[in-house]
């Protein structure tokens, strides 16, 4: 028996990372990947960034309103708009997006009301947008189980003819995210199997960004994460995650496979973390500051900014009238959360199913029963009585 060891840096290692935008902003060549870029004018550019530095207020603006008490938790995308913003542009209008919980910038870019995502956080409802309307599907916070469902999916969208039929406003693929933590979960080998034997039009898009809550990636795998793939017969690319010329371009090509039958891709996606799991979470205890910093230097919006400064291509009225778009944007994120209310509590039981459900009845029935316990024969709340 033969053995190979790990590479020295392990799932850490730069090897093999796609790169067309250093982190000083240059603009390197890939012999595989330049062609899947080269569409990317200089007004794509400015949109990237535009999404980018949005995707980013949106965050800082949902991290505020949840330590003002205006939402219950929120999970920051803080350094990793590229991958998600990068990704996104790739898509097509029939293309369908399963997320995590974390792609804000894949949201923003399908066109979502944004707010609408922060429903969730501030229990208000159990998702409040429509899947269809922007082929974007609702969060997922059971860690890899939508990677079923997007495989599922994918597969449903195989067997509508709708993959490889030539017509680009037909053909059709599906991409589900997940985060590095989630390629430990069954249901993503399971998804893996299912894609792979089916040839499913679906591409799995891993953005590892280093960390499964506290837990570093070098204690979840010993080599890259992409290597899993190949072992189920899905070819495997890993990218700069925090170059958003690279995201799309590696996700631009293997969204083409799927929807012209060649079957699913996995992408790994590495980037970092910058900002907390969680709002209900401390990362100083499980990282130095040594390590923020060295990954700071590698935002991604700053290396975009770099790149378009250097080409000339980033005027200062653009930049202007960003910052006012930016200002006025959080202003609406402000305004629509505090406008939310709060809704009477036996909603939280409409809507889990689509159709009439028996134990969601019983429970409705006994949570209405335990509420009307607190008020006296006079309908008044008794003291002490349940809020």
């Amino acid at each position: 028996m033969s053995t190979s060891a790990p590479a020295a840096d392990g799932p850490l290692t730069d090897d093999g990372l796609v790169q067309l935008l250093t982190p000083a902003g240059e603009r390197v060549s890939h012999p595989e990947y330049d062609t899947w870029a080269e569409d990317l004018d200089a007004d794509r550019l400015r949109a990237m960034y535009r999404d980018m530095v949005l995707t980013r207020r949106f965050d800082s603006e949902a991290t505020s309103l949840q330590r003002q008490g205006e939402l219950g938790l929120w999970a920051q995308s803080l350094g990793q708009e590229a991958a998600a913003v990068g990704s996104g542009h790739a898509l097509r209008p029939q293309d369908h997006v399963f997320p995590s919980y974390r792609e804000h910038g894949v949201a923003h870019v399908r066109g979502l009301e944004m707010t609408d995502m922060l429903r969730l956080f501030r229990g208000v409802d159990h998702g409040g947008w429509d899947p269809a309307e922007h082929g974007f599907h609702l969060f997922t916070l059971v860690i890899g189980s939508h990677t079923l469902h997007a495989t599922g999916y994918a597969m449903g969208v195989q067997r509508d003819g709708l993959v490889g039929t030539g017509d680009p406003t037909r053909d059709t693929a599906v991409v589900t995210y997940f985060g590095d933590g989630a390629t430990a979960q069954g249901d993503v080998s399971e998804a893996l199997v299912f894609a792979s034997v089916n040839q499913a039009p679906v591409v799995l898009f891993c953005q590892n960004n280093q960390f499964a809550i506290s837990e570093p990636t070098t204690r979840q795998a010993r080599v890259p994460l992409a290597a899993r793939a190949p072992g189920f017969g899905i070819p495997s690319v890993r990218v700069d995650g925090n170059d958003v010329v690279a995201s799309y371009a590696v996700t631009r090509q293997a969204l083409e496979r799927a929807r012209s039958g060649g079957g699913p891709t996995f992408i790994e996606a590495f980037t970092y973390r910058m900002g907390a799991h969680t709002t209900s979470d401390d990362p100083t205890r499980y990282r130095t500051s040594e390590q923020e910093e060295h990954w700071r230097r590698r935002d991604p919006i700053e290396r975009l900014r770099v790149h378009l400064e250097r080409t000339g291509e980033l005027p200062e009225v653009f930049q202007a009238q960003l910052a006012a778009e930016s200002d006025a944007f959080g202003e609406h994120i402000r305004t629509t959360v505090r406008a939310m209310g709060h809704p009477a509590a036996h909603t939280m039981f409409d809507h889990v199913y689509a159709t009439p459900n028996a134990v969601v009845d019983a429970e409705r029935a006994w949570f209405t029963q335990y509420e009307q316990s607190f008020v006296d024969h006079d309908g008044r709340q008794t003291a002490g009585g349940h809020r």
